[in-house]
């Protein structure tokens, strides 16, 4: 990924950039404000969308293969934000008002499909885009929070020299392993 702006193309991945952010808006806004009954199908969907649209934004993203110490490094990384949101989890219950429903709104999504199925769309589908704001339209300030620590944690590592492979375990497994396998929360 070049951060160079006279880099040939660079124009036309800001432009791609700029339209995939509003387009991650829109997919969020669409994906959290919908029916319930069909979130995790427009969640799939949304997922698919925008990580199409990186790859296409990024070819050198096609080439990312995930090596044995990706796989350790995202899995150890998971394992640190899971820590950094089970002490969020307790403070967002203490500090917010309505921190405590949102989250429990949030978990309630898991009844809607079997586990089974809402991991491999959690796997498949794992696209950030400008990851704490494409949740602000989603009316969940918790969430909106979440998603900004989240973003903050992979582009942290990102930075430091994290490969993509690594961040694409660590996306997956601390989906999964929050979401399905032990909540922050474990009211259900």
């Amino acid at each position: 990924m070049s951060g160079d702006p006279a880099a040939p193309g660079a124009a036309g991945r800001d432009g791609l950039l700029a339209a995939g952010l509003g387009a991650g808006y829109v997919a969020f806004a669409l994906t959290f404000r919908g029916p319930r009954r069909a979130f995790w199908q427009r969640m799939t969907a949304t997922g698919l969308a925008l990580g199409g649209l990186a790859l296409a934004a990024e070819p050198e993203l096609r080439r990312t293969r995930i090596r044995g110490r990706d796989l350790a490094a995202g899995l150890a990384s998971a394992a640190g934000l899971y820590a950094v949101f089970l002490v969020g989890d307790r403070a967002v219950r203490r500090l917010l008002p309505k921190g405590g429903e949102e989250i429990g709104d949030l978990y309630a999504l898991r009844d809607l499909r079997p586990n089974g199925e809402l991991a491999a769309r959690l796997a498949l589908a794992i696209g950030p885009a400008a990851y704490g704001g494409a949740h602000v339209v989603t009316g969940n300030f918790t969430l909106f929070g979440a998603a900004g620590v989240a973003g903050a944690y992979w582009s942290a590592l990102a930075a430091a020299g994290m490969p993509m492979g690594a961040l694409i375990v660590s996306h997956t497994a601390w989906d999964i392993w929050t979401f399905l396998i032990l909540p922050t929360s474990r009211q259900r």
